[in-house]
């Protein structure tokens, strides 16, 4: 199995909502690390999962986005609690739409909020 992986660093704010979670019910900044990795048993015609130069960009165009904005007033997170599990599925989502890779495989996006805590989404393709 290839694996194929990226990581950049994110500042957003957000607060957290449907909970008494003290000071992280107001709005917060975080320095998110944000790791996607792509994993198949193919390969393209050239020997690549995916161009990894696509993929820099593409999620570099995702955090241009995400970036230095409130979670929580982007259309994404609309009537959701904006933890790192909805914003890992999310911006996997975006990404796998985005680089469409061919063949099948696994798509992982991982979000550091700190240097110890993170969550994690995957999807088929």
């Amino acid at each position: 199995m290839y694996t194929v992986a990226v990581r950049r660093d994110l500042i957003a704010r957000h607060y957290l909502i449907g909970g008494d979670w003290g000071a992280e019910n107001n709005p917060h900044s975080h320095h998110y690390v944000i790791e996607v990795r792509l994993k198949s048993a193919e390969l393209d015609q050239h020997g690549y999962l995916v161009d990894i130069v696509k993929i820099e960009a593409e999620l570099q165009a995702i955090i241009d986005y995400f970036g230095e904005s409130m979670l929580n007033d982007l259309p994404e997170f609309e009537g959701l609690n904006p933890s790192i599990e909805h914003f890992s599925r999310i911006i996997c989502s975006k990404l796998l739409t985005a680089i469409a890779p061919p063949g099948s495989g696994q798509f992982t996006a991982r979000i550091w909020e700190n240097d110890s805590c993170w969550a994690a989404y995957s999807m088929g393709y």
